[in-house]
């Protein structure tokens, strides 16, 4: 009997987690966190109930993607997973300082995976699909069973224009679809709103507008791990003759294992310091921070309090919100002293005037 356990992520944002058990032998695809509501002070993620797995042991644990909603509790749980952790080569750089952080000597566990690649877990055999998504390296899950195919697409938009070229592959979708599936699983948090998912490159048209009349320092927040936000950002940043500083612990060791894996490429005297900031006029500089959720220890937040090492934001600087918020955070974001939140998911601030940069796309929850 084919059991399939949702341990998070359903009526909620975040914690996204999956049991799947045949027989003896039990997977689970992604271990996610959840940004906490703000009344629970002191609490800085949330993790799912791990107590099925307490009961029955996981034989592997399976990665779709790189979002903290997805890999966040990977350190609590590999200590319940008596296998290997599956992912794709950015996924599993992002989760190994994880484990690192938390004493896990787990690297050796840490297996890589491309799409079209199946691995085979007891009675499941798992293929990894291509998708598209706001970060590089996602895939969806073909899992094969003993009474059918399981389907499982991670977070995805299907980007008709991808900044890698990297397309989702819908050729494989569709022999899957006309082989027959058991069941799919899949969620959107904006299934209700009519119309597609906008591409990433939807957004550079804004920020061109932005580099374009900003006469001081360019201070943008979006999340760490938006790989592709980084590289649309730092082409204009050379284009327009500006230096570019990465600013917080996530965004400086997400661009860093970008640029080794080779998803990120910054042009040679591009890239400053956080430290060397004050020492380029403002309108040279663009700072890419941490910190579009509210979170109270990121750069953002820091910055706002003029509380930051190096970052200083005056009268004449933008500060550009790049990402959604994620439902539950509007007042945390709002609450920072130097940005008046807009309605638009790409906003800035310029002194006492506002300006909002429409995207036509829809994130997936907790992209």
């Amino acid at each position: 009997m084919l059991e399939v356990v949702p341990l998070g992520g359903l009526g909620e944002f975040g914690m996204n987690m999956l049991a799947l058990s045949w027989g003896e032998t039990t997977i689970v695809v992604d271990a996610g966190v959840m940004f906490p509501d703000p009344e629970l002070l002191g609490v800085d993620r949330i993790i799912p109930d791990l107590s099925y797995l307490e009961k029955s042991r996981a034989a592997a644990l399976v990665l779709t993607h790189g979002h903290e909603d997805h890999i966040g509790a990977v350190p609590h749980v590999v200590p319940l997973v008596d296998g290997p952790i599956y992912g794709t080569p950015l996924t599993l750089a992002l989760v190994e300082p994880k484990l690192q952080e938390h004493g896990l000597d787990s690297a050796h566990r840490l297996v890589s995976v491309q799409p079209r690649q199946r691995v085979t877990v007891g009675a499941f055999e798992i293929e990894f699909i291509r998708v598209t998504h706001s970060m590089p390296d996602c895939v969806a899950l073909a899992i094969h069973t003993p009474i059918g195919v399981v389907v499982h697409t991670g977070d995805f938009k299907i980007d008709q224009t991808p900044i890698d070229g990297e397309h989702f592959d819908v050729h494989r979708f569709a022999e899957l679809g006309t082989a027959g599936v058991l069941a799919l699983f899949a969620d959107s948090t904006n299934i209700d709103r009519r119309g597609f998912t906008g591409s990433e490159r939807d957004v550079i048209e804004a920020f061109e507008e932005i580099f374009t009349s900003s006469t001081g320092k360019l201070v943008v927040a979006a999340f760490a791990s938006s790989i592709y936000r980084m590289q649309i950002l730092v082409d204009l940043a050379s284009q327009f003759d500006r230096k570019v500083a990465f600013v917080g612990r996530g965004m400086i060791q997400n661009s860093e294992i970008a640029q080794r894996l080779g998803h990120l490429r910054i042009p040679a005297g591009v890239q400053i310091r956080d430290s060397d900031v004050g020492n380029y006029p403002a309108q040279d500089v663009l700072c890419l921070v941490t910190g579009s959720q509210g979170e109270p220890a990121a750069a953002l937040s820091r910055i706002a309090i003029d509380d930051h090492r190096h970052v200083k934001v005056g009268d004449d600087d933008t500060v550009v919100l790049s990402a959604r918020a994620i439902p539950g955070n509007e007042k945390p974001i709002g609450g920072s002293s130097i940005i008046s939140r807009t309605a638009g998911p790409t906003s800035s601030t310029k002194a006492s005037s506002t300006f909002t940069c429409p995207v036509t796309g829809a994130r997936k929850s907790s992209s």
